[in-house]
Parts: C-alpha cells; sequence; structure tokens
C-alpha cells in the first residue's frame, strides 16, 4: 500500500522519511481553527484525524498519516505566530515557563477504513529570555513563525529551551515517530525488513 503524508509540512516529512520507506504527500482538507471549549489534546487528535480522513477519496488504497501540534500554557491554546511582532509576543510570553505540546498523529487506513491515533506529549520549559534575544532569534530562524510558538527546537531554537521532557523526541519537531512505526507495524509494514 502506498504510504501518504496528509501535510506540506517540511519538518512532518523530513522526520518520516528517516523510516526509509517510500513517501507521498499531499496537502490535506481541514480548517485548523480549534472549536469553542475543545481542549488542546482534543484539538489535535481532531486535527490530525481530519486531515488523514480528508484524503481517503483522493488515495482510496493507502495508510495516510496526518497529524497536528497544538501548544498549551495558561490553560490557552497556541498556534503559528503568522507575524514577527506575534513571535515576539508569543516568545515573551512563554519566556521562563513551561508550555506542553500535544503532538497527534492519525494513521488511517483507507481500504479497511481502521484508523489508529496516539499523542506525543513534551513538556518545554524556556530560559528566560529577553526581548533582545527574542528579536535575533526570530531574524535569524524565520521559518519559526510556522511552528507553533515560534518555538523550532530542531535548530536555533534549541538555545531557547532549557529543559525538554518527552517519551519520543520527534514528537516535539510534530510526529511521534515511536508510535508512527508500532501503527504501521500494525499494518503490516515492517520498517525493519
Amino acid at each position: 500500500m502506498q504510504i501518504v503524508l496528509a501535510s506540506t509540512s517540511p519538518y512532518r516529512r523530513d522526520i518520516i522519511a528517516r523510516l526509509g520507506l517510500p513517501l507521498s504527500a499531499a496537502a490535506p482538507v481541514c480548517d485548523e481553527t480549534p472549536l469553542a471549549g475543545e481542549s488542546a489534546l482534543d484539538t489535535a487528535v481532531r486535527l490530525a484525524r481530519t486531515k488523514a480522513m480528508s484524503l481517503a477519496e483522493r488515495f482510496p488504497d493507502a495508510l495516510i498519516i496526518g497529524g497536528d501540534q497544538v501548544a498549551l500554557l495558561d490553560g490557552s491554546q497556541i498556534g503559528k505566530p503568522g507575524s514577527f511582532e506575534d513571535g515576539v509576543a508569543m516568545l515573551q510570553w512563554m519566556s521562563g515557563r513551561t508550555v506542553v505540546f500535544h503532538s497527534a498523529l492519525a494513521l488511517y487506513n483507507s481500504r479497511s477504513g481502521r484508523l489508529q491515533e496516539d499523542v506525543g506529549i513534551t513538556r518545554v520549559t524556556l530560559r528566560q529570555l529577553s526581548e533582545a534575544q527574542i528579536r535575533n532569534y526570530l531574524t535569524r530562524e524565520p521559518d519559526a513563525l510556522n511552528c507553533a510558538g515560534s518555538a523550532k527546537s530542531e535548530t536555533l531554537g534549541g538555545a531557547l529551551m532549557q529543559k525538554v521532557e518527552a517519551d519520543d523526541p520527534n514528537s516535539l519537531i510534530g510526529v511521534p515517530l515511536f508510535a508512527l512505526v508500532s501503527m504501521l507495524q500494525n499494518e503490516g509494514v515492517e520498517v525493519l525488513s
């Protein structure tokens, strides 16, 4: 069966490509707006599921991977900033605090209709950051504006972080890879064959 990533994220694609499996990618059809009263975990899971299942008609004989990440601080969901100044404001708010990232994963078998889901939880404590440090970071790492809370850990963003707690270090980058390997094995795909 074809393996399809329901995402245009180069970060998610790079993580999954590490497995060495043939992989296609396609843009999902999904409104990413959180629902009123929805928890960060529920938002992430719903969006991952929706993204995976949105491609079922286009790929009727595939294993479709959907993913989404929602960050949470003080009960508020943190999205992608969208602008430099919003990124500065987000990182000022997050500075010196612990943010919880919910990285949801869905694997949908469009042939059988089987759906598997998992969520990787990552707790990130940021260093106490000055406004100058934040501005320098965002100037040097403009791609961070496309990440939840502007926290792009795999590059210069690692300098923002004081501590990271996770069962799977890949979750913070956007894909709970350990869970994905188990899900693929459940579908008969042996990664280490």
